[in-house]
């Protein structure tokens, strides 16, 4: 309620009430809504520019921040589990796959190299969290780096693991007649007497004996290189080409049972003991050469003999008796 006031009259000698003009009061409330005005404005500016009160909008907004800023945790702890798991992979692959089928490691910062050049992430740049979401979207893109050089390497590792399959498969592992059909294993690789000239010469192989039409097999997987008796000494005779280096020689046959260009697996029956050729007696004369040189072949027995039976033939090799051809 707004003051009344008076002015003394000296004529009356008594106070009279003073009338405002209107003019004047429009101006005080025109002042009022005015000021009234101006303060709201400025405190509407100032409330809108602190914490203190947030707008619908504002705290829809912050709501969203708060739950992306959660989704960036789990996504950061669901990081750290491919990670390990992606290091475990790695490790395995350079220190027991790669290891195994004779394959060069690969080196870590290869595995875990970023991305030189242009900056690849410049379009996330420039907003309040662009620290986090560029740090987290290079270790994606590491992470998948690493994927596709693992997939890369486990597909490298299945071809030499195929590979290492066949050459185990090819290397001649298996003595080419049975222990059950086998007299005695008459001479070995080294020098011996020849049996016709009593010369001591040079004996390329190992010699079986065995009754004439005993079987013989082949020691290791291959191709049927000849089966022929145009070589001279080796009468009927059988050569296999395992590849990776390897060709077997089976000497002094009575007959055949492969052809030339047959494929045969260790195992197979490819011709039968006989004495054709310069032979003394029935026996089989079994070579092993590597990069076209011969070598011992009492070195490939793994596949077929125990240790006692492997003993026994390693004493008998090494006699320095007269060779059956």
């Amino acid at each position: 309620m707004s003051k009344v006031k008076y002015y003394y009259d000296p004529d009356t000698l008594s106070y009279r009430k003073i009338e405002p003009k209107k003019t004047r009061k429009y101006r005080n409330m025109f002042l009022f809504f005015l000021a009234s005005a101006l303060f709201g404005s400025l405190g509407l500016i100032f409330l809108l520019n602190t914490s203190f009160v947030n707008t619908p909008k504002e705290l829809s907004l912050q709501r969203e921040m708060k739950n992306y800023e959660l989704q960036f945790e789990l996504l950061d702890k669901k990081m750290q589990q491919i990670e390990q798991v992606l290091t475990n992979i790695e490790d395995r692959d350079n220190n027991i796959y790669r290891l195994y089928f004779e394959a060069n490691p690969i080196p870590e910062e290869q595995r875990r190299a970023g991305f030189g050049g242009v900056n690849r992430y410049k379009s996330l740049e420039g907003y309040n969290n662009s620290e986090m979401i560029i740090s987290s979207t290079q270790r994606l893109d590491i992470i998948q780096k690493q994927l596709v050089i693992q997939s890369k390497s486990l597909d490298e590792i299945t071809k030499l693991a195929e590979a290492k399959e066949k050459l185990l498969a090819a290397i001649p592992a298996i003595q080419p007649i049975n222990n059950d059909d086998l007299t005695r294993m008459a001479s070995g690789f080294g020098w011996r007497s020849d049996p016709f000239t009593k010369a001591r010469k040079m004996h390329w192989g190992m010699d079986f004996t065995a009754p004439r039409g005993t079987p013989i097999y082949a020691s290791g997987d291959g191709e049927i290189a000849r089966a022929d008796n145009s070589a001279s000494g080796f009468g009927k005779h059988v050569r296999i080409d395992h590849g990776y280096g390897y060709l077997t020689i089976y000497a002094h046959l009575s007959k055949y049972n492969v052809k030339k260009g047959q494929n045969v697996k260790r195992g197979d029956l490819i011709g039968f003991v006989g004495s054709t050729g310069r032979s003394q007696a029935p026996h089989l004369h079994y070579e092993v050469w590597k990069d076209k040189n011969r070598i011992d072949p009492i070195n490939f027995y793994y596949g077929s003999l125990s240790a006692k039976e492997f003993e026994n033939m390693l004493k008998y090799a090494k006699q320095e008796n007269q060779s059956l051809d």
